[in-house]
């Protein structure tokens, strides 16, 4: 027998944009409704990512969901109800997803994100947990995976290709690498990172690992089909792209050819890469910090934002 569903969950909660100060860990926060299209998870895991706390910060101001604000994009955990139109998912269901349906600079996200024991996320962004990761394996992907695969397809990527990615070691970059090889068919992928994280990039698939504190990638004679941004280079990216090809920016300033991407959450794209993740052909890299426990989010989001994570960093347990 399923455990009836409480009126209140723990949450992480901010009233007010600031540092990592603002945030509060409260235990009487009500378990958000159920529209007819939305299923209720409850949270196993969930992982944080830039967005979460350029948001925090105030950045995203003029397009932001009122305040109070429980922050998380990332979610994995367990199906406990389901609207009245879902007609995929059921209780007991083991389900992964981005729970905003477009980035930040579409439109106002969702007020309640899934840092907190309860998240109410529509179903179309959701596909089941691939069977071989964990929860914090599987809350890791989902922004990230996203963002990969469908920054490729915004540049018109196909087999054949070659790619570099800045950032090789973060995030996003990581799986930029395993995506372009794996599911596109890159005829070569070069990277970058600092020194100790090359032997990463190389274990990922990278051709080309190159140190970014000992040369200039914008140097190299060769030339690159796109050139994936994933730390905001701005004018060095363009001089690494070949004539004809093409810059995906995700953060930091577009410069032409390049354009920035935004990220829209699909649970479909989410479906069609599971196979590449029960197979083991891509690999979530997770920080070797994380994960971090559900009370030490504050403590998470303070290393985050050092910029020094390797991969993605996972908040686990939720509901120990």
């Amino acid at each position: 027998m399923s455990s009836p569903i409480p009126s209140k969950m723990k949450a992480w909660i901010y009233y007010e944009y600031g540092g990592v100060e603002v945030f509060k860990f409260e235990s009487e926060v009500a378990v958000p409704e159920l529209k007819d299209d939305q299923v209720l998870i409850k949270v196993v895991a969930a992982s944080i990512n830039p967005v979460d706390y350029k948001r925090r910060l105030g950045q995203f101001k003029a397009i932001d969901s009122p305040l109070p604000t429980i922050p998380g994009y990332d979610v994995a955990g367990v199906v406990v109800k389901v609207g009245s139109q879902v007609k995929g998912l059921k209780e007991g269901d083991e389900v992964y997803g981005d729970v905003n349906e477009k980035s930040m600079i579409h439109e106002r996200p969702k007020q309640f994100g899934s840092l907190a024991e309860y998240t109410a996320v529509e179903e179309r962004l959701l596909a089941l947990r691939p069977k071989n990761l964990d929860f914090a394996q599987a809350a890791s992907l989902p922004v990230a995976i996203l963002t990969a695969y469908e920054g490729l397809e915004s540049a018109g990527f196909s087999a054949g290709k070659s790619v570099l990615v800045l950032g090789g070691a973060g995030g996003v970059g990581s799986l930029v690498i395993q995506i372009a090889k794996l599911v596109f068919g890159a005829s070569k992928v070069a990277a970058t990172s600092s020194t100790g994280k090359l032997e990463l990039l190389k274990s990922l698939g990278a051709d080309l690992a190159i140190d970014y504190t000992k040369e200039n990638f914008e140097d190299l004679q060769e030339k690159f089909d796109v050139v994936y941004d994933a730390v905001g280079q701005g004018n060095r990216a363009v001089k690494a792209v070949k004539e004809g090809g093409s810059v995906v920016f995700i953060t930091g300033e577009a410069v032409p050819p390049g354009f920035f991407f935004r990220l829209h959450s699909d649970g479909e794209i989410l479906k069609k890469l599971n196979p590449f993740l029960e197979s083991g052909k891509i690999k979530p890299v997770l920080d070797p910090k994380g994960p971090y426990p559900f009370n030490k989010v504050n403590e998470a989001f303070a290393y985050l934002e050092t910029n020094r994570a390797t991969g993605k960093v996972a908040i686990f347990p939720i509901n120990p």
